[in-house]
């Protein structure tokens, strides 16, 4: 593990933004500026294991803390990675591709500190297409009707009320999702899947006591372009597979093959 040009005065110990960079994002300054932008100041870290001179000058110009995974690379191992670096209460992962809020960390931290035992916070999103926000289209649609539940606070720490949203599919945007650590495993993603690393997060921290707390504020928009991890992973089979076993957990097989196969449809939102 590298690290470099991290000033200790400049810490605070409450919250994270780790940002995990590939190759030459040409977006990537763009998150971070998003990033230092927010209304409730932060700690921001960069976490690679591609790295390169690109990465490196946008993390010298920023002084910004960057570190290189040296170990096994690969998304889910990124991710943890990122996770393990940021010493901080809550931390949200941060792909390089998107951007957020100048308000997300303060919506976020305002309803974590006024939770009993929070295991995540994470809001509604919009996606960017060639610049443009999209606020809506039937891929949003969907998630946010799926999350209609979790507008009623009470909910929002009832397991099978989570378990039955994440039955019917993933509603829950990634990078909006800032973890309480004191409250989670050392290790949030398993090294299993490549398209539903994410869903199966939450498939297990849905089984924990504690509450998933969502704001139906667009705070974060995650970009939709051809280079993107999502973007790539809808287009291999793979995800196919993963989503089929993904909602074995949840159902009979019969029932899962069934609910697929509506499910795989909305998929397409995110193909350009």
């Amino acid at each position: 593990m590298g690290l470099k040009n991290f000033d200790n005065s400049d810490k605070i110990n409450l919250h994270t933004f780790a940002v995990c960079a590939y190759g030459e994002s040409p977006y990537l300054e763009e998150c971070i500026e998003s990033l230092k932008g927010q209304s409730v100041r932060s700690n921001i870290l960069i976490a690679t294991s591609t790295p390169n001179e690109y990465i490196k000058n946008i993390a010298e110009k920023n002084n910004i803390p960057y570190f290189i995974n040296e170990g096994e690379g690969g998304i889910t191992q990124d991710w943890n990675f990122a996770y393990s670096c940021a010493e901080s209460k809550y931390i949200t992962i941060a792909h390089q591709d998107d951007i957020y809020e100048k308000d997300y960390l303060k919506t976020a931290l305002d309803a974590i500190h006024k939770a009993k035992h929070p295991l995540i916070f994470f809001s509604d999103y919009f996606e960017v297409r060639d610049g443009k926000r999209v606020t809506s289209n039937k891929l949003l649609q969907i998630k946010r009707i799926m999350l209609l539940p979790m507008r009623i606070k009470a909910f929002q720490s009832v397991r099978w009320v989570r378990r039955r949203i994440l039955s019917m599919g993933s509603p829950i945007c990634c990078p909006s999702v800032t973890f309480v650590t004191e409250n989670l495993p050392k290790v949030v993603f398993e090294n299993h899947y490549r398209a539903c690393e994410d869903w199966e997060a939450w498939e297990k921290l849905s089984k924990k006591k504690g509450e998933f707390l969502y704001s139906t504020k667009l705070l974060m928009g995650h970009r939709i372009h051809e280079e993107s991890e999502t973007t790539a992973a809808i287009g291999d089979n793979k995800r196919s597979r993963e989503e089929y076993e993904m909602f074995c957990k949840f159902w009979p097989k019969f029932i899962a093959k069934f609910i697929f196969k509506f499910y795989s449809k909305g998929q397409n939102s995110n193909q350009l």
